[in-house]
């Protein structure tokens, strides 16, 4: 029986937790009754110091199910903190984490874990389409922000970042164990695999919708973006560096050039000094570019040896062909479970 763990991060999800617990009941209970090879075996949720009752209600869900673990951070952290405290406490094959508010509905699941091993996957993404948040500026600054952090870190798979994931149990724990305050989760993930998918998927912030209000600040995403570009290995610093070459190149071509000219034809230079001034100052200024690159780009690479990257990680994949072969016996039967 292959086990799967939810982590669920909490910090204003009042009005969700209901519906949320009975929606993860509903489907465990169906692959139950099923009997498909597969189990909801825990549904970990990690109160990041709501703001609102979350706490009590969470007491009292925990209570009631079996299959449910309630954690309370001592302070707000944030949503990757608190997702990470989750992941530490799981012990599933595979690991899902999903919103509080059900934009994330437990029902597609099956679709993340379907993608992974016929694709043999460790980490696969819900890409969300369509309107999700119901306002096209807020979608957009949301796809704008992430098309930016690509370009700064060359980095593909921050593009398709969600908080709606399906992750191998071992690489969830793996990169959760890497991290500290300052890492990023999803860059954290990059590190311990790229066998990475990413599957479309509707959605809908309902609680935006609503209430017009997003569950990050701009306060908050500036922290995301700082300890994204923290966590990443910049590569926006090789283009300092390329930039340095360039110019230290053109300098040495236009002093080559001054040279030939003042012994062909002395008296075209009619100033004298400014010319090896300008090339003093364009010669020394690409050397300097191009040493600060270099050691920015070192002490990035510091940075992520003590934020926790690895040097290797092993991974076993061999219990994906019992899966593999249930979802390829469903697909052909004449109507599909599930």
């Amino acid at each position: 029986m292959i086990s799967v763990s939810l982590v669920v991060p909490v910090y204003s999800g009042e009005d969700y937790l209901v519906p949320l617990t009975d929606a993860i009941e509903s489907v465990r209970r169906n692959w139950l009754d099923k009997d498909f090879p597969m189990l909801i075996a825990e549904a970990i949720f990690v109160d990041d110091h709501s703001r609102d009752n979350s706490d009590k209600l969470l007491a009292e869900l925990a209570d009631k199910y079996s299959w449910m673990t309630y954690l309370q951070l001592s302070r707000n952290f944030g949503q990757h903190p608190a997702t990470i405290a989750g992941i530490l406490h799981t012990a599933g094959d595979w690991v899902v984490t999903l919103d509080e508010d059900l934009q994330h509905h437990p029902d597609r699941i099956i679709e993340l874990l379907e993608r992974a091993v016929t694709t043999s996957s460790d980490l696969v993404y819900a890409r969300p389409v369509g309107a999700v948040h119901g306002k096209r500026s807020r979608d957009t600054s949301s796809r704008l922000f992430k098309r930016l952090m690509v370009w700064l870190t060359g980095n593909p798979y921050i593009n398709k970042a969600n908080s709606f994931r399906l992750i191998r149990g071992e690489v969830a724990r793996g990169a959760a164990s890497a991290c500290n305050y300052e890492t990023y989760l999803d860059v954290a993930l990059y590190w311990f695999t790229t066998s990475i998918e990413v599957m479309d998927m509707k959605m809908t912030d309902e609680r935006f919708q609503q209430t017009g209000k997003s569950g990050y600040s701009f306060r908050s995403l500036i922290s995301h973006a700082r300890r994204m570009l923290v966590t990443s290995q910049i590569k926006v610093l090789r283009v300092g560096a390329l930039l340095g070459v360039m110019a230290v190149m053109m300098t040495i071509a236009l002093a080559l050039f001054i040279f030939i000219q003042k012994i062909v034809s002395p008296e075209s230079v009619p100033v004298q000094g400014w010319t090896s001034t300008i090339i003093s100052i364009f010669f020394f200024g690409g050397i300097t570019l191009m040493m600060i690159s270099v050691l920015l780009e070192f002490v990035s690479t510091l940075v992520q040896s003590t934020l926790g990257k690895p040097s290797y990680f092993l991974v076993d994949r061999s219990g994906d062909a019992a899966l593999k072969s249930f979802f390829t016996k469903q697909n052909a039967a004449p109507e599909k479970i599930t």
